[in-house]
This record gives structure tokens, sequence and C-alpha cells, in this order.
């Protein structure tokens, strides 16, 4: 998980710097390949031994509420994974409609669900 979330946290910051409309087209092929092998390499396998690891936890501890509401967020988690592969397919094909700002911005959105997940697994509070 934690692999999972080193990846959600930077790759986000490759984009904001591959956003730049000042970079060169090397820069940018660099960039290009720095993120895929981020995705392919640590983010894909982390996600999936992830997801793994989280179901397992409903045949060892049950059906929680805690429960519940972590793999809600985890699923959040999952849709931003998947928009982060969009906007690497976007930079790939020189395509991105998106400014180094977005970027920014939405770099924080992993950070938030993973406070909130930490309180609900350490705390339980339902």
């Amino acid at each position: 998980m934690i692999a999972w979330m080193v990846g959600l946290l930077y790759l986000p910051r490759l984009f904001v710097n591959h956003a730049n409309p000042e970079i060169t087209k090397e820069t940018s092929e660099t960039f290009k390949l720095m993120e895929r092998k981020l995705y392919r390499i640590i983010m894909f396998p982390a996600f999936f031994v992830t997801w793994i690891s989280g179901i397992s936890m409903i045949h060892y501890v049950g059906i929680d509420t805690w429960l519940i509401l972590k793999i809600i967020f985890v699923i959040l988690l999952s849709a931003y994974h998947f928009f982060c592969l969009k906007c690497i397919n976007d930079f790939k094909n020189d395509k991105n409609k998106h400014s180094a700002k977005f970027f920014r911005i939405t770099n924080e959105l992993p950070s938030v669900a993973l406070i909130f997940i930490i309180i609900l697994v350490v705390f339980q509070p339902f």
C-alpha cells in the first residue's frame, strides 16, 4: 500500500513538471519514460497487491463500518489511479489538456484520502 501511495503522490508531481509548456522535446520524452516506468513497475503491481490484501481483510476481520468506509476511499484512490493512467496516455500522445496548476491541486487528493484511511484503520471509530 505504501508503494502505491508513493506512486500516487509522486506521479502527479511529474505531471506538474511535464505540463510546463516551456520544456524541450527531449525533456518531455524523459518525463514520458519516467511516468510510464513508475506506473508499470511500481504503481500497478502495488495497486494489485493492495486490493488483494484489502479483500483478504474482509475474510479475517469481517465487514465493519470502518472497513467499508476504508474500501470506499480505496475505490476513490483507484479511480484516481486510472485517471493518472489516462494522463500518462495523454502525455504520451502529446495531447495533455491540463495545466501544471491543475496537477498541483489534484496531487492533494491522495493525501487527503490517505489521512482518512489512516484514521479509519488506527481508530476504527465505527
